[in-house]
C-alpha cells in the first residue's frame, strides 16, 4: 500500500493520549475521508461529524501507514461525539505521548506520535 492508495477511503481514526508516565490521559475517535497525502506533511482527513466546527473539520496524520489496518466491515459508532460511519475501508490507531510535564502556560506542547502497529480488535 502507499499514500496515493489510501486517497478518497474511508477511515475511523483511534487515538490514544499519555502523560509522561505513560497514563492515558484520554481515548478518541475520529472518522472521515483522506483528501490528500503528501511524506513530509501528512495524510489530511475531511473529518465527518455534526457537531465540527469548520476550523476542526481537517485532521492530520503522520504519513506513516504501518498503523492502517482493514477494516472489518460493520458500523463504528464513538458514544462521545456520535460519529457513525459504515463500512469504513481503514481502521488507524495511534499512541500520543506527552513530551515535556513541566511547561509554562501559553508555550507550546511537545507531543511523540507512536503507530500502533498490531491490528485493532473490533468487538
Amino acid at each position: 500500500m502507499t499514500l496515493d492508495d489510501i486517497i478518497n477511503k474511508s477511515c475511523v481514526i483511534g487515538l490514544s493520549y499519555f502523560d509522561g508516565d505513560d497514563q492515558l490521559l484520554k481515548q478518541s475517535m475520529l472518522a472521515g475521508n483522506v483528501t490528500a497525502t503528501d511524506e513530509e506533511n501528512g495524510i489530511t482527513i475531511t473529518l465527518i461529524g455534526t457537531d465540527l466546527p469548520d476550523n476542526a473539520s481537517v485532521f492530520i496524520l503522520p504519513s506513516s501507514l504501518a498503523p492502517w489496518f482493514n477494516a472489518p466491515k460493520g458500523t463504528y459508532k464513538d458514544e462521545n461525539s456520535n460519529v457513525l460511519i459504515e463500512h469504513p475501508d481503514y481502521l488507524v490507531t495511534w499512541d500520543i505521548h506527552r513530551t515535556q510535564e513541566d511547561k509554562e502556560e501559553g508555550d507550546h506542547e511537545w507531543w511523540n506520535w507512536v503507530a500502533r502497529t498490531t491490528p485493532p480488535s473490533v468487538g
